[in-house]
């Protein structure tokens, strides 16, 4: 059975797709939060963008008592170890343990030039940083002396004052953004979960992620079974065929950007569309956005995304991703009952 997540606000379509119209307001999370565990969605995730994820999630988490809340994800390098550590924390109480511990790295040009910080190799990095901080929940949860010590960290000073102590779950699911070889290993060898990149396709699933993840969870003497494999699927949907088509374009083009992106290349190289990447590169950097979407073709298109109507959304997801992904994120528009009710019949259909 696939669990089903869903970022929000639930009244946008495909969220993830493009950028919303109007920036979230945080006054409403809540609300909707509440109403993303009324209809029976399993976890309403945050990514951090514009506003503060932990922050939004203290709004959500205080608002539902059944629902997972979780970052989707949230940048690790920029804060320490230990102050993610303390919002992880802080949230597992507040949420009674619902709460799922999702990081990412970021590129080059974000970590240094955005938060100002040395680049260093990211799956490395990303293995020191999840033992850092568990450690720091060691010490706090069983009196463990904080003694950490590794190429990243140094961690040794944990006095009374910034003790916060035991929590009743102190297991918070770690989850690891990837998409290369190198980090899809270190999500297998120490974290809880794997968030995959919308552009991975089901070939790709299964002939690059999950043996990476398999030679990292040997690394670690785990069995790669332990780990969960999430996805936020590029998803094209609709009520009707008409409507659909309108959302097809959307797609499209959000497909050809990730064509453009270098960093996304290995995908489409799979499928063997590498000389098409590049040439999307090309009209990238020269900044010929509206010719991108000429260069996805229909195969192309739903070989990376999954499209189909509000009827048969449900059994494409199915098909693609059961025995693949333990959960996927998806949402569709909810502003009344009617929607509500559709909503949950998908979810049921999703996960029969």
């Amino acid at each position: 059975m696939l669990t089903v997540e869903s970022l929000l606000p639930l009244g946008k379509l495909d969220p993830g797709l493009r950028e919303p119209e109007t920036p979230l307001d945080i006054r409403d999370f809540a609300a909707g939060a509440a109403l993303a565990e009324s209809v029976g969605l399993d976890a309403v995730l945050v990514e951090e963008t514009k506003d503060d994820p932990f922050q939004l999630l203290a709004l959500g988490a205080a608002a539902t008592t059944k629902i997972q809340v979780g970052t989707s994800v949230a940048m690790a390098f920029p804060r320490s170890p230990t102050a993610t550590a303390m919002s992880a924390w802080s949230l597992q109480k507040l949420s009674e343990g619902r709460f799922i511990l999702g990081l990412g790295s970021q590129v080059r040009a974000h970590v240094q030039r955005r938060y100002g910080l040395e680049w260093h190799a990211p799956a490395p990095w990303m293995r020191d940083y999840i033992l850092a901080m568990r450690a720091v929940w060691d010490c706090w949860q069983n009196e463990t002396p904080l003694n950490f010590e590794s190429e990243r960290y140094n961690l040794d000073l944990m006095v009374p004052l910034f003790n916060p102590g035991p929590i009743d779950h102190p297991h918070i699911p770690v989850h690891v953004a990837a998409i290369g070889p190198y980090m899809c290993g270190v999500a297998g060898e120490v974290a809880d979960g794997i968030r995959l990149h919308p552009v991975c396709t089901p070939k790709f699933i299964d002939e690059e992620v999950l043996p990476s993840m398999a030679k990292g969870a040997a690394r670690g003497n785990r069995d790669v079974d332990e780990v969960e494999v999430c996805m936020k699927p590029l998803i094209g949907t609709a009520p009707d065929e008409e409507s659909l088509e309108k959302v097809i374009h959307t797609v499209r083009a959000r497909v050809a950007f990730y064509l453009s992106t270098p960093s996304y290349r290995r995908t489409f190289e799979l499928h063997d569309w590498g000389d098409i990447a590049r040439q999307a590169s090309v009209l990238s950097r020269e900044k010929r956005w509206e010719e991108l979407p000429g260069l996805v073709s229909d195969e192309m298109l739903h070989t990376v995304a999954a499209v189909g109507t509000y009827d048969t959304i449900a059994g494409e997801l199915r098909d693609r991703y059961l025995g693949r992904v333990d959960r996927i994120e998806f949402s569709i528009p909810v502003r009344n009952d009617d929607d509500a009710q559709r909503f949950r019949e998908i979810l049921a259909d999703v996960r029969a």
